[in-house]
């Protein structure tokens, strides 16, 4: 009797504990999210960092932070593949590759993977279209050697002939593969379409082009660019500024270049075609890959903060081209519209996406109707709110960490921009008006000198592409014969 008296009690407990509590459940009901309050944001600031020079001319940042006990580096360096010859494409690419998979003069490319791998410690390099990259990071404790590592892969790569050619055979596998993907054509191809096949932007590599490449032309490409006065190093992470300053002046105080400084001239650009309609024939899709675009400008442009809301406008869950293309229409299940200007040449304006063969005319008409209804009506008080809050609510990220921060203020340094871009940005996004915004949508978005491109296959485009009212040229993208292996 006394243990069920025990469970008698138990249960009675129970449904006494559920009563007492079920009411407030049942008499609470779901906020609107527009209900709903949050404490503002707190003002953002740049820690604090100390820019100096070494007197062979290199630039050095260094940002101290202490939460963990790891140190990273970054080297920006001042070249690009936009100055390699049209004949050697590829060529600064490769030689980012093999400063560091070739090894060192001190070390063989097998000895220095060991030396990092057993302090779990990284060195990587790089050269890109506008810029070279090296960086490293360590543990605190390891950083006297990493960095002296970090130093020998910069100064003395010994670019070893096997890891070359290995880096040359990747290449040549990356050209085999590069029309497996109709998104990947697309982008390739619009480039070249709206920058010309010749510009630094717009070109791509060929398999004669990575054969003419060897070792003495590497040699000579990081000799005239990766040198102390064409580079700018920043340093983040937990060290003493006093300390570091010593080992920087001892590992890279005495490097002199071996060439004089080279002279270089960034290459602008001009738009190759006034408008079209291309195609690129895949008769292996069931599905169309668009893009629309014609020549953008750059950041430093006073409408960017405006021009960047139009961005914002198009796209997004909340945006235009999301709500007519995709939800209303069902279109695409991704539709994009977007500004994207480059820091020291003009970038593009680019809008497209993906949709079914059949609908691909009324897809492309779609986004031409959108974008002329920016340029001819304006916006909505709610769009510019959304926009300008989606913006400014993003800038929190932009500081996440102290590397982040100081990697925006080397950049910064690098384009000619003054360190306190961002935050002339963010007071011009404040700043725009809806008038604002359709000033720059009618003078940037220019319809008339859109190129569009289709990936897809000619024969299920019904309506074919010839009823956007224009002659449809055919872009061949047959790759040309050469040294596979």
């Amino acid at each position: 009797m006394t243990k069920r008296f025990r469970w008698l009690g138990i249960i009675l407990m129970t449904t006494l504990l559920i009563l007492l509590f079920r009411s407030p459940a049942i008499a609470q009901t779901p906020r609107h999210y527009s209900d709903l309050t949050f404490p503002p944001l707190k003002e953002i600031s740049i820690p604090k960092y100390e820019r100096y020079e070494l007197d062979n001319g290199m630039v050095v940042y260094l940002m101290e932070d202490h939460e963990l006990p790891l140190i990273k580096g970054t080297a920006m360096i001042r070249t690009g593949s936009r100055l390699e010859p049209n004949d050697r494409l590829g060529l600064a690419e490769i030689t980012g590759t093999v400063m560091r998979s070739g090894g060192t003069k001190q070390h063989s490319p097998a000895e220095l993977n060991e030396l990092l791998e057993q302090r779990a410690a990284q060195v990587e390099t790089g050269i890109g279209t506008t810029s070279g990259s090296a960086g490293f990071n360590a543990l605190s404790e390891d950083i006297d050697l990493v960095f002296k590592l970090f130093s020998q892969v910069l100064r003395e790569p010994a670019f070893d002939p096997t890891q070359l050619e290995l880096a040359k055979t990747q290449k040549r596998g990356e050209i085999a593969r590069r029309n497996d993907d109709p998104d990947d054509i697309a982008g390739r191809e619009l480039r070249q379409l709206i920058y010309g096949k010749n510009s630094p932007y717009g070109r791509i590599e060929e398999y004669a082009t990575i054969d003419n490449i060897t070792r003495e032309d590497i040699i000579g490409f990081h000799q005239n660019y990766v040198r102390p006065d064409n580079m700018i190093l920043g340093i983040v992470g937990d060290f003493d500024s006093k300390k570091m300053k010593t080992l920087i002046q001892q590992t890279f105080g005495d490097w002199k270049p071996a060439t004089p400084t080279p002279a270089v001239t960034i290459p602008s650009a001009a738009q190759k075609y006034d408008s079209g309609v291309f195609l690129v024939n895949q008769p292996q899709l069931n599905q169309s890959s668009v893009l629309l675009g014609h020549l953008g400008g750059q950041l430093d442009s006073p409408d960017y903060p405006a021009l960047s809301l139009v961005n914002g406008v198009l796209n997004g869950f909340g945006g235009r081209l999301f709500n007519d293309l995709r939800s209303r229409q069902g279109l695409a299940y991704t539709v994009y519209g977007y500004w994207s200007a480059s820091y020291d040449y003009p970038g593009l304006f680019i809008a497209g996406g993906q949709t079914r063969s059949e609908t691909t005319v009324q897809f492309i008409q779609s986004l031409m109707k959108e974008i002329e209804r920016l340029r001819n009506s304006p916006i909505t008080p709610e769009e510019l709110s959304y926009a300008k809050e989606s913006i400014l609510n993003s800038f929190v990220f932009k500081f996440e960490n102290p590397s982040q921060t100081l990697s925006r203020l080397m950049t910064y340094e690098y384009y000619g921009y003054p360190q306190d871009f961002i935050f002339s940005y963010q007071q011009g996004v404040k700043a725009t008006t809806i008038e604002d915004i359709q000033r720059v949508a009618q003078k940037y978005l220019q319809p008339d000198q859109i190129i569009t491109l289709v990936v897809g296959n000619e024969e299920t485009i019904n309506p074919p592409l010839s009823q956007l009212g224009k002659t449809v040229k055919i872009v061949d993208v047959t790759i040309p014969e050469g040294n596979k292996s």
